[in-house]
């Protein structure tokens, strides 16, 4: 029983080697043993010996478990499923590549149209409800006169001679491997196999002519400042038989002049006065359709957050809403006439005076503004 070489040994090459490194050392001893070249006895056999070490180091799976069981590890001796050996010129086109640049390529299929963008700037509203929004835009269109055909009305592109419609020229060529065949598109018509023989007179046989239109597209509510969106379709035409491109629509929403927006949540802060802060108050608080009437219960402090559910954002794509958070601040007014200054005078000689409260405290915790607004946004919120 004839035992197998190591496969690094047959290439001459150590097992950290690269992949390069396993095509380099695989074209060399391939072009030197090919028995086409080499008539001595052995060479068709060292051949193939090298054929199968590289079908099997050029592969990761297969070299890792090369390395790590040795010829064990590897189906039929280095020659499995898909990986034939030296009786079907297994591998030979790395040979072909290195020395000729490629064997065969395919036809070149009709180009898609190309991809247009397009910014547009919505009002706050407009983002919020949604809107049809009406973008003119200058891009290429087929040819109202050949129809995107590139012929004169009336004709059509005819078969090319060359290629026979095929796209494709086919040589044949002899060398010392043998005879090999050569394909590549073909120069009159391009790869497309037909050829334009009476060009149109309104776009010069472009098919195409660039010109201004206008589309109307329908802008989703509840669209956020930044969003990008993709209208298929919507872009310039392909060649014959090709899709068109698309239209990316780049979306810059206007700021508010009251309310500001987190999420599917909107945010205003509103101002009242002193003693409806502190005997409680009924106020009309606005909202984007009209106004509500939100209840300020007596003692309410500066930084308190009311809650009015569903006038927020809607959800792209659901019915859902968010909520609209009202920030209530205690106003202090900076001037006084002298009933009004006499009737605070009285009214502070019955108030105990204040305190120093910790920073950390007055900022962020429970009683804290920050810490209100972060207990509104997770739930913990006067309703209204």
């Amino acid at each position: 029983m004839t035992t197998k070489r190591d496969y690094y040994e047959v290439l001459g090459l150590p097992r950290g080697a690269t992949g390069e490194d396993v095509k380099k050392a695989y074209r060399k001893l391939a072009l030197e043993y090919h028995p086409d070249r080499n008539k001595a006895a052995g060479a068709a056999d060292r051949f193939k010996e090298v054929n199968e070490a590289y079908h099997t180091l050029n592969d990761p799976e297969r070299r890792a478990a090369y390395d790590r069981f040795g010829h064990a590890g590897v189906t039929n001796g280095g020659q499995g499923a898909g990986h034939p050996g030296f009786d079907t010129f297994g591998g030979f086109g790395e040979i072909f590549d290195a020395f000729f640049g490629g064997g065969t390529t395919t036809r070149r299929g009709p180009r898609p149209g190309r991809d247009l963008e397009y910014h547009a700037t919505l009002g706050f509203e407009e983002a919020v409800f949604g809107v049809d929004k009406e973008l003119e835009l200058d891009r290429e269109e087929p040819c109202e006169r050949c129809k995107g055909s590139r012929s004169e009305p009336g004709q059509t592109p005819t078969r090319c001679t060359t290629c026979n419609g095929t796209g494709q020229v086919r040589r044949v060529q002899r060398n010392i491997f043998g005879q090999f065949a050569q394909i590549s598109a073909c120069s009159t018509c391009g790869g497309e196999g037909r050829v334009v023989q009476n060009p149109c007179k309104e776009c010069n046989g472009r098919g195409r002519k660039r010109r201004q239109g206008k589309i109307v597209v329908k802008v989703p509510a509840g669209i956020e400042d930044g969003t990008r969106v993709r209208l298929t379709g919507e872009g310039e035409p392909g060649e014959p038989g090709a899709p068109r491109g698309d239209l990316y629509l780049y979306v810059a929403v206007k700021p508010h002049d009251l309310f500001a927006r987190d999420g599917t949540n909107l945010l205003l802060e509103m101002e009242i006065n002193f003693a409806q802060a502190a005997l409680g108050a009924t106020v009309e608080v606005p909202t984007l359709k009209a106004t509500r009437t939100v209840k300020v219960p007596a003692g309410t402090q500066s930084g308190t957050v009311f809650r009015i559910r569903g006038e927020g954002v809607p959800e792209i794509g659901s019915s859902r809403r968010g909520d609209l958070l009202v920030t209530v601040f205690v106003s202090v007014p900076e001037k006084l006439n002298a009933k009004q200054k006499a009737l605070l005078e009285q009214l502070s000689d019955t108030l105990q005076p204040g305190g120093a409260t910790p920073v950390d405290e007055r900022r962020n915790g429970k009683g804290g503004l920050i810490g209100r607004i972060k207990d509104a946004v997770n739930g913990d919120s006067r309703e209204s």
